[in-house]
């Protein structure tokens, strides 16, 4: 796997655990089993139209989501697997910086979504990957946390003193973890993501009542 771009190779374990787990266990996602988080990534990658939709606040968004649960009800989900596991399609998300950002990013958390809410847990990944997910982490902070309020945010790489500011503001609360929990956090997965948060309590509350991610 070491000549696997690291987004391919996120690709292939989720399929390979959609195989495994079948179509009607539990995702992470409120509601939606391994069919429905298997026609969500075929929408993303290959409806030209809701695909877009996906990042689109409001009436984009609730338009994404009949195509998509259209989607889970008319195919196969070994049909919607193998449609994954071909890879993205010609165009923009074969873009470089989309593989190692985006495409990263979605197949991570969304392989952490089916694995975590089947009672596995925390991996331990390759010292590339971990590299590749705090720079994400790094880079996408901002975005991911921009509905805080009421305090500044740190995020820091645990057993590190490596750290980033991604929202100034005082007081100010720090997120502490490996690199895939800290962006399971950001990306919302708070429950599952094994992550501290340390800071002055008013700091603490703000970040907990917070909604992260897209």
């Amino acid at each position: 796997m070491a000549e696997v771009p690291l987004d391919a190779q996120e690709r292939l374990e989720l399929c390979t655990l959609f195989d495994e787990l079948g179509p009607s266990v539990p995702t992470l996602l409120d509601g939606w089993t391994a069919q429905d988080l298997a026609a969500h990534l075929v929408l993303r990658e290959h409806d030209l139209v809701a695909g877009p939709c996906l990042v689109l606040p409001g009436p984009f968004e609730r338009f994404a989501e009949r195509r998509r649960a259209r989607s889970a009800q008319l195919h196969d989900f070994s049909w919607l697997v193998a449609r994954i596991r071909s890879g993205p399609p010609i165009g923009f998300f074969r873009i470089g910086w989309v593989r190692a950002l985006a495409n990263l990013n979605e197949f991570f958390v969304h392989h952490e979504d089916l694995r975590r809410a089947n009672g596995r847990g925390p991996r331990s990944l390759t010292p590339a990957k971990d590299a590749a997910l705090w720079r994400n982490v790094r880079r996408g902070g901002r975005f991911l946390s921009r509905r805080l309020r009421g305090c500044g945010l740190e995020i820091e790489l645990a057993e590190t003193d490596e750290r980033v500011t991604v929202r100034p503001g005082a007081p100010t609360a720090r997120l502490s973890g490996p690199p895939g929990e800290l962006l399971l956090y950001l990306f919302g997965r708070q429950p599952a993501a094994q992550v501290d948060v340390s800071g002055p309590t008013e700091a603490v509350a703000a970040v907990r009542r917070t909604h992260f991610g897209m």
